[in-house]
């Protein structure tokens, strides 16, 4: 009888390692509709793949910023800015020693009230000297103009030019602030910093890692958190009209863990990131029994991805094996969409195929057995 179950047994198991015929969903009737289907052949993308360890020199790699310093148009002194006039803007000028031409509309108005607004043309009307043109200027290059203007009226005047209202000069902040808008430029000097708190602050979800700058049509990254943890300088950098600055929602930056972890998901990045160790753990960790602890891998798309570029994909590999690979995995910090992947271990494929078996052979001792016993 022993025979004669191998005999049955042996053609079921190559049967099952060869397409696993009696597994669920091994095939698809198609009515005939796809009878001269055939399967376009794989693409070999070996050689767009860029493959690299995770290793000491990720480690060395973490004490770095996480984002790059700002280019050097960016990188400009206070020195550097000069607050220049521009139209909507109200001037309040005082000529010392002669009221009547300081306040002109009473003493009763406010500077923004009573001072002299740069019109359409870029020009102000003054007593005496008619209109000057002032925009694109700065508040000493008026002064000059206007007291040797009036020079011709008075003996030596003294003159003196401030900005009453700043009108002409504007940023703007969105995403997660607390009051996004559109905030004035002064002539004193605004940096990134400044504008954030102008807007109430950053949200709690706000993703100050990435904080985006769009100037001309251009965008620059920026971290508020290398700004206030490290006191990183370089992204606190000089506002000029027309930025708009937008902070992220740190939910919508995620990764992705897949393969035998405890539970494949997505994990939401959030303000602060996420390092390999973090995602991993946050999914429950490996699956014990059927994950390769050597085969841990970080699926990203390159930063080199183009059209003239022949690498597509970074691949990122870590053996957890390693007791010291902890500490590497947690200062790899991921980026936005990469992809966590963990291979399963041989055993737990020859296991999957086991148990693709073990239904059949189930039956089929339950059935000898029940042959024999009715012998």
């Amino acid at each position: 009888m022993t025979g004669m179950v191998l005999k049955i047994l042996l053609p079921l198991a190559l049967l099952a390692l060869q397409g696993c015929a009696f597994a669920p969903g091994s095939h698809i009737d198609s009515g005939g509709w796809g009878a001269d289907y055939k399967s376009p052949p794989e693409e070999d993308v070996s050689d767009l793949v860029k493959v690299s360890r995770i290793g000491p020199a990720n480690l060395r790699q973490a004490l770095v910023a996480e984002v790059p310093l700002p280019p050097d148009e960016l990188l400009l002194k206070d020195s550097d800015f000069q607050y220049r006039i521009g139209i909507g803007d109200v001037l309040q000028i005082t000529v010392w020693d002669h009221p009547e031409l300081t306040i002109p509309a009473g003493s009763e108005r406010s500077s923004q009230e009573s001072g002299n607004v740069v019109n359409e043309n870029g020009d102000i009307y003054y007593p005496y000297i008619g209109y000057v043109n002032v925009a694109g200027n700065t508040t000493q290059k008026v002064r000059e103009e206007v007291a040797e203007r009036l020079s011709a009226y008075l003996e030596s005047p003294q003159v003196d030019v401030s900005v009453a209202a700043f009108r002409s000069q504007r940023i703007y902040v969105s995403g997660a602030v607390d009051e996004p808008g559109v905030y004035p430029l002064t002539n004193v000097p605004t940096r990134l910093v400044d504008a954030i708190s102008q807007a109430g602050g950053l949200e709690e979800n706000g993703d100050w890692r990435h904080v985006i700058l769009t100037r001309n049509g251009r965008d620059y990254t920026l971290s508020l958190k290398d700004v206030f943890e490290k006191g990183n300088k370089h992204h606190n950098v000089l506002l000029k009209s027309g930025d708009v600055i937008n902070v992220p929602l740190g939910n919508d930056r995620k990764v992705f863990v897949l393969g035998e972890v405890a539970k494949t998901q997505s994990l939401p990045m959030g303000r602060n990131g996420l390092s390999l160790a973090e995602a991993i753990s946050n999914v429950g960790g490996l699956n014990e029994r059927q994950s390769d602890a050597t085969g841990v891998f970080v699926v990203r798309r390159s930063e080199q991805a183009g059209p003239d570029s022949d690498i597509l994909i970074d691949l990122y590999q870590l053996n957890l094996k390693d007791a010291t690979a902890m500490v590497m995995a947690d200062s790899f910090t991921l980026q936005n969409r990469d992809l966590v992947y963990v291979t399963a271990a041989p055993l737990a494929r020859w296991n999957r195929v086991v148990s693709l078996l073990v239904p059949s052979f189930t039956a089929l001792f339950l059935g000898d057995r029940a042959f024999d016993l009715a012998e």
